[in-house]
């Protein structure tokens, strides 16, 4: 609608509308008429659209209204669908994601009904079963929110499970994974199914020990059940004194009786525990009494053999470690009659020199780590080899034929190695790990173990005995070691570069030194005075075998290692290390070129 308004037009004056003031009153009047006219129009059109905008607004609002509602329901349901896939992602996809996860992740994940018939049942493998069992026993276990399993070790370093992956993102509610005693009776007599179940004799024998931990609690038909499918001797002998203790502990006197019988054949301590207990007890029928005296007595009998078995055992892979660490020795001192006071200290760099190939295998080749070693033991030979040859070329060969000058000097050796070493990796001993195929242990009877690791030194000492009785015997290499060891000067009357060989055989008696470093660190501590502990002992395995010899080195290991071994049980460590060196001089001053006296004409 336009809007009217009195104003003369453009171009117009006063005078031309007429200069009378009644024709200007009238000419007003018209407009004033025309100017209400026009404005009753417009008053109408304005009430019009006001009440057209008040409908219009009425159905807005209510338009608005149920838009507000819409809306309104909308976000109630999109907020329920949020929530309700919220829990969808929280508790049945972890779920799920326990489900498809191994079976430590689905015991943490589950409640207590699940969990203990996780553990009646294990689901995973006996080795995951066996994990579970040592991270519930170190207190590593623990649960985050939702269920996500974690690993928090002794220094308060977390992991997540499985990638073991160490995180700084700690959960709000992290609790530890604890069982109570049902989960733990659960926990034993599942283990000890899952192991009667495997197909590897060693482990099925671990399950009898469990059972055997637990007798007043197993059941008597699941060893019948487990005897009866049995066809390892081992086992089936396990199994037998199982059955025989439960006979005696429920069983009537004629059963009591068989039963005593069969446990006579025993090596266990704890049948001899219970054999002990059974005779202290009032009442005993006389028959009985002389069935447990006899099985006591053959019972003794058989541990007491074991025992020293395992002594002797020891004292072998004493021996194994003596005789790696001598072999380099005997070669140096008997080619070159150096005193070589830094092979101790080519022993510690062999070890050291493992210790950092570890180190490379866990940065580069994490896949591999538990193959380290197999990349350690010639990486042992090299390097202790070549810093070897350079201590021979450096500071040995300018003062051959001075026996005391030579002596000072690689005692000044050792002293700045073991510096080097202190400066480079610390003064505290550092952590060399056992690899997986060399942990654990092999029974041989309920009384005797032997250790994995140690079995290996000796098999590892063997093999390096025979490729060295090889090297010496069958090779040009030690054709011309056995001359100039012989007689140096012939020697070089035939062309034998004997400086050459000098440095070649010093280098590989460090190499020798080396690989019983290497040895060395699966079965003790790795730090700066490993050498110092060795070079005493490998000293008296060289001059007790002889110089020179090899075959007289492994007599001298044996015979020091065992008897070392076997003096200690009776007399203590320390009474024995003087006694055995009190033999050792006698020795000497009976027989100074040792049990095998260097032939051929030794010129100077």
């Amino acid at each position: 609608m336009q809007r009217h308004t009195l104003r003369p037009f453009a171009g117009q004056t006063s005078s031309e509308h007429g200069n009378s003031p009644k024709a200007s009153v009238s000419k007003v009047m018209r407009h004033a008429a025309r100017f209400s006219i026009y404005a009753s129009l417009r008053l109408l059109a304005l009430m019009a659209l006001f009440i057209t905008a008040t409908a219009h607004a009425d159905n807005d609002s209510q338009s608005a209204n149920i838009a507000i509602v819409t809306s309104e329901s909308m976000t109630d349901s999109s907020d329920t669908l949020r929530k309700n896939n919220e829990r969808s992602l929280t508790t049945p996809t972890q779920a799920s994601a326990a489900a498809s996860g191994d079976a430590i992740q689905q015991f943490v994940a589950g409640d207590f009904s699940k969990r203990q018939a996780m553990l009646s049942d294990w689901p995973g493998s006996i080795e995951s079963l066996d994990s579970f069992v040592e991270l519930i026993a170190n207190d590593e276990l623990y649960q985050g929110n939702g269920g996500q399993t974690y690993l928090l070790n002794a220094e308060d370093q977390l992991f997540t499970y499985p990638d073991k992956k160490e995180t700084t993102d700690w959960p709000s509610d992290l609790s530890q994974i604890t069982l109570t005693n049902a989960l733990r009776s659960a926990l034993i007599f599942g283990q000890a199914k899952v192991k009667l179940e495997s197909d590897k004799p060693a482990q099925r024998l671990q399950a009898v020990d469990i059972l055997a931990d637990n007798i007043d609690q197993v059941d008597p038909a699941i060893i019948t059940t487990a005897a009866a499918n049995e066809d390892n001797a081992n086992v089936q002998k396990a199994l037998t004194a199982l059955q025989a203790r439960i006979d005696f502990k429920n069983g009537d006197l004629p059963t009591q009786i068989a039963a005593v019988n069969r446990l006579a054949d025993s090596d266990s301590p704890q049948v001899l525990v219970d054999i002990e207990s059974a005779i202290a007890s009032d009442n005993l029928d006389p028959t009985l009494e002389a069935a447990l005296i006899d099985a006591r007595d053959s019972v003794a009998r058989r541990i007491q053999i074991s025992t020293w078995t395992g002594h002797i055992f020891t004292g072998m892979s004493t021996a194994s470690i003596l005789l790696l660490a001598a072999l380099g020795l005997a070669i140096t001192f008997g080619l070159l009659g150096v005193i070589n006071m830094a092979h101790g200290e080519l022993i510690m760099i062999g070890a050291y020199t493992t210790y950092m190939v570890q180190n490379l295998f866990q940065a580069y080749l994490p896949d591999m780590v538990g193959w380290y070693l197999l990349a350690a033991v010639p990486a042992a030979f090299l390097v202790s080899a070549v810093i070897g040859m350079i201590i021979e070329r450096i500071v040995i060969r300018p003062l051959y034929g001075r026996e005391l000058e030579t002596l000072l000097a690689t005692f000044g050796v050792s002293l700045i190695l073991m510096q080097l070493v202190r400066m480079i990796f610390g003064a505290q001993n550092v952590e060399v790990s056992n690899v997986a195929w060399l942990s654990g242990a092999y029974q041989v009877s309920s009384s005797l173990v032997l250790p994995y690791n140690r079995i290996a030194i000796i098999v590892f000492t063997v093999i390096i005995v025979a490729l060295l009785v090889y090297l010496l015997n069958k090779t040009r290499f030690g054709l011309f070691i056995r001359a100039v060891t012989q007689n140096r000067q012939m020697a070089r009357a035939v062309g034998i570069h004997s400086a050459r060989i000098d440095m070649m055989a010093f280098g590989l008696g460090s190499g020798l030194a080396g690989m019983a470093g290497c040895a060395l660190a699966q079965v003790g501590n790795v730090g700066p005075d490993l050498g110092q502990t060795y070079i005493i002992d490998t000293f008296l395995v060289v001059v007790v075998g002889g110089v020179g010899q090899v075959w007289g080195a492994v007599l001298a290991a044996l015979g020091l290692g065992v008897s070392g071994t076997v003096l200690e049980i009776g007399i203590g460590a320390v009474l024995a290390k003087i006694v055995l060196l009190v033999l050792v001089i006698l020795f000497i001053q009976k027989r100074p070129q040792g049990l095998f006296a260097l032939k051929g004409r030794f010129v100077e």
